[in-house]
């Protein structure tokens, strides 16, 4: 059966471009005992494999130039040389862009549509849900009452993240980068106020002025003059978790920050880095959490799904300008 894929071609210096990323046709492999072919279904795009596009060592292996992207998917098992799965059956798993894909059964995990949307299974209740998951309730450690700002609160993670700081007790505010996703994240998800970052010239002013008792917990997706502003505001005792930092991904040279740490010293401020790996041995954990308050209710979600294989290239680079509400997926069939 004939595939395609879509490999690195080259690394990117700065903002990648659609150079960066090739269309090839290939041949697949014959199953061998163990094995499923795999048509791809749902193909997530996501910030960290910006990171993965560079040669530098990080917490996740680098793309090789002239291999495929790889991420997460959601699949539909075409033929199964396997006990665990069947003809028919969805899995997700971390699978390179292809349109068809033979692999080893032991490197996916069945899901059910019955409980959510497929693409969920790449969103809320994938590996986003369980980056804010456990940010939130392991570093953040929210507590009724308290003050939560969350960047980049319209993507995959914030969304989460929002939810969960509200579901215990907390006053939420959200900062996105349009006035539709900032009134998306109050009215379809219960943040209490919502700043628009690409609109108000002083964000430490604009925090300042819905978080009139400061800032216990700042969930940092976005990095740059975002979390200098929401330091800024922090507490006596405040949580600083640090997810994600966007607006640095293309940067070519690290940017040297204002010295933060007497602010740190004298507040008590906690400042935890964090990739979702760390609590491998506590997914089962997350997932079951994260599926109990999707089923109830309690967590809605949001997804932008763009229909082709085709557009993946333009998908990915889209995140860097803000295409998406919520988790941001190819629909390849």
């Amino acid at each position: 059966m004939r595939t395609r894929q879509i490999v690195l071609a080259s690394r990117p210096m700065g903002m990648p471009t659609a150079d960066n990323l090739r269309f090839e046709e290939k041949v697949t492999e014959d199953l061998k005992d163990g094995e499923v072919l795999l048509k791809s279904w749902f193909i997530s795009v996501d910030p960290y494999m910006r990171g993965r596009m560079n040669e530098s060592k990080s917490y996740a292996k680098p793309y090789q130039v002239d291999e495929p992207f790889r991420g997460s998917i959601i699949a539909r098992v075409v033929e199964s040389k396997s006990n665990l799965f069947s003809a028919d059956d969805l899995v997700v798993g971390d699978l390179p862009w292809m349109t068809y894909i033979t692999t080893s059964a032991e490197n996916l995990r069945k899901i059910d549509p019955g409980i959510a949307h497929p693409g969920y299974y790449l969103g809320i209740l994938g590996m986003p849900g369980l980056t804010a998951f456990f940010g939130m309730k392991d570093i953040g450690k929210p507590r009724a009452g308290e003050t939560v700002v969350v960047s980049g609160a319209a993507g995959a993670v914030g969304i989460v993240a929002g939810q969960i700081a509200r579901i215990h007790g907390c006053k939420v505010v959200g900062i996105a980068g349009s006035d539709e996703k900032c009134q998306m994240i109050k009215s379809e998800f219960g943040f209490n106020e919502a700043i628009n970052y690409k609109t108000e010239k002083n964000i430490r002013k604009a925090l300042k002025a819905v978080c009139s008792d400061g800032v216990d917990i700042y969930f940092d997706n976005v990095g740059g003059d975002i979390t200098m502003g929401a330091i800024d505001n922090l507490n006596f005792h405040s949580r600083v978790i640090v997810c994600g930092q966007i607006s640095q991904y293309n940067n070519t040279r690290f940017a040297m920050v204002p010295d933060i740490l007497p602010r740190v010293l004298t507040r008590s401020i906690l400042i935890k880095g964090f990739i979702v790996r760390n609590y491998g041995d506590r997914y089962d954990e997350g997932y079951a959490w994260l599926t109990e308050k999707v089923k109830s209710g309690e967590l809605n979600y949001k997804q932008t799904i763009i229909k082709g294989f085709d557009k993946l290239p333009e998908t990915f680079l889209g995140l860097f300008s803000g295409i998406n509400q919520g988790k941001l997926m190819v629909e390849a069939e």
